[in-house]
């Protein structure tokens, strides 16, 4: 499917929240194509989520923030040449963080990446041939192979961003993407994701912010499917031999310069993985 309507409403919504970001007196970060990209209709999406839960707005700029910096110790330290955004969406990383030498892949469902082409042609002095799209309907197909077929080259690291994405997928879906990554990738390969704690996903837990939001995904038709509580045995199971995680409140403090416990950050959390010790310190 091709058409727009079909195409991620929550990747849209993100897109938005980004360009709320990029507006900010301070921001973590600048995306200066966000706002046009995600246009007035995911605009619409973020404002009715910030109305639900206020901290969504943070909680995405931090997820944001922290993600680039890892791109840019990839390529700028571990000599990545490789960066792969699984699941993409609406990003823009290949044309606001672009290196020298660098490839952006950008991996993501047909219909999505269909929808955000097509936006972006309608953006003047947008770098379009800053990644290479590929298309790949993750329930069918291989994504390592529809990789290779666009020239990536599985004997080189690369860094994989799987940013926004677990959280939807069955505890299956995320345990079969884990593993073909941790065998099909070069062992210096880091891979980058987000996931969120079981109460949010089951619905269990006491504050009525979570319930909201949890209720609002479903209806934009992406319901949460997966969470964890520790993700370490998953990460090992795939095949990982080196895993970090870290939770949202450890990134507000670092970025923000403060701890607010009602923000319930310590519910998300950023996990990173690969299959040897990576030659430096990550943040």
């Amino acid at each position: 499917m091709q058409a727009e309507s079909a195409a991620s409403q929550t990747a849209l919504m993100v897109c938005a929240y980004r360009a709320r970001e990029s507006r900010a007196a301070r921001p973590l970060f600048v995306d200066p194509w966000a706002e046009a990209l995600a246009g007035a209709d995911g605009e619409a999406l973020a404002a009715r989520l910030e109305a639900q839960f206020p901290p969504m707005g943070l909680w995405l700029a931090l997820r944001v923030a922290y993600l680039d910096r890892l791109v840019g110790l990839a390529v700028d330290r571990l000599s990545v040449r490789q960066v792969v955004i699984l699941g993409a969406g609406y990003d823009t990383r290949a044309a606001r963080l672009p290196r020298s030498g660098t490839t952006y892949f950008e991996v993501d469902h047909p219909a999505t990446q269909a929808a955000k082409r097509a936006r972006l042609a309608a953006l003047p002095g947008y770098p379009v041939d800053a990644a290479r799209y590929v298309a790949c309907d993750f329930e069918r197909q291989d994504p390592i192979t529809q990789l290779v077929d666009r020239g990536f080259d599985v004997r080189e690291p690369a860094l994989v961003i799987w940013e926004g994405v677990v959280p939807y997928l069955t505890e299956a879906a995320v345990r079969a993407t884990a593993t073909r990554l941790a065998a099909g990738l070069d062992p210096r390969s880091v891979v980058a994701f987000d996931f969120v704690g079981k109460k949010l996903v089951e619905g269990s837990s006491a504050n009525t912010a979570d319930h909201a939001t949890r209720q609002y995904v479903g209806e934009l038709g992406e319901p949460l499917r997966f969470g964890a509580n520790d993700i370490l045995p998953l990460c090992a199971d795939a095949g990982f031999r080196w895993v970090r995680s870290l939770d949202f409140n450890q990134l507000a403090l670092e970025l923000c310069g403060d701890y607010v416990r009602d923000r319930q950050f310590r519910f998300q959390h950023i996990a990173l993985c690969s299959r040897t010790t990576p030659a430096i310190g990550w943040p």
